[in-house]
């Protein structure tokens, strides 16, 4: 029986180069949960990732580009959930009740909020781009489909509800402490606003 030497370092792991790009994502995306956007930094990102900073450059470019594909990994996530959605009735109203509770979940969640925030206030907001293709692809492939709507009226509606989730990812929690309300209200009204509306575009 052989005993390993300790002070020999482990075989590298090798990934493909999409399960490395997941796995710096997935770290990023913990550091993002846990510490906020601030700690989305090239060495702890490769530190969290079990690699080192050139593996993140060589996959990324820099740090920007990790942030950038991370906002663009949690939006396409969203996205497929929505375009997954389904009814048992195929209501329009229910679907769009799940589709809405699965935004707030990922703004509110995944601190998605607090990265798309970010970002904006850092003045990198031309970078999530990618949000005016995932909402064109909900409203044309999903919403359209069962809603007969306008597709401007439909980009305006899922404008609002990105607003909302947005708010109640960023606030909700704090405005509700402050205003002595129960967690989870902020999201709470805000459904229901959205749903009452969702109600009355399919009823005319």
């Amino acid at each position: 029986m052989s005993i390993e030497d300790p002070a020999k370092p482990s075989p590298r792991l090798r990934r493909s180069p999409e399960a490395a790009k997941e796995n710096i994502l997935a770290a990023a995306e913990a550091l993002l949960v846990e510490q906020g956007p601030q700690s989305l930094k090239l060495v702890d990102v490769a530190t969290r990732a079990g690699v080192v900073n050139a593996t993140v450059l060589h996959h990324f470019g820099s740090i920007d580009g990790v942030q950038t594909a991370l906002m663009e990994r949690m939006v396409r996530q969203l996205v497929e959930k929505v375009l997954e959605t389904t009814t048992p009735t195929g209501d329009p109203v229910a679907m769009a009740g799940i589709g809405m509770t699965a935004m707030f979940d990922a703004f509110e969640g995944k601190g998605a909020a607090r990265l798309a925030a970010w970002l904006e206030l850092t003045g990198e907001s031309r970078r999530l781009t990618l949000v005016r293709e995932a909402v064109r692809e909900v409203v044309e492939t999903r919403i359209s489909q069962r809603v007969p709507v306008p597709a401007e009226i439909l980009e305006d509606f899922m404008l609002v509800c990105i607003t909302m989730a947005l708010g109640a990812g960023l606030f909700g929690a704090t405005l509700e402490g402050l205003l002595g309300k129960p967690a989870g209200r902020a999201r709470e009204l805000a459904l229901a606003l959205l749903l009452s509306r969702a109600e009355l575009a399919t009823a005319g």
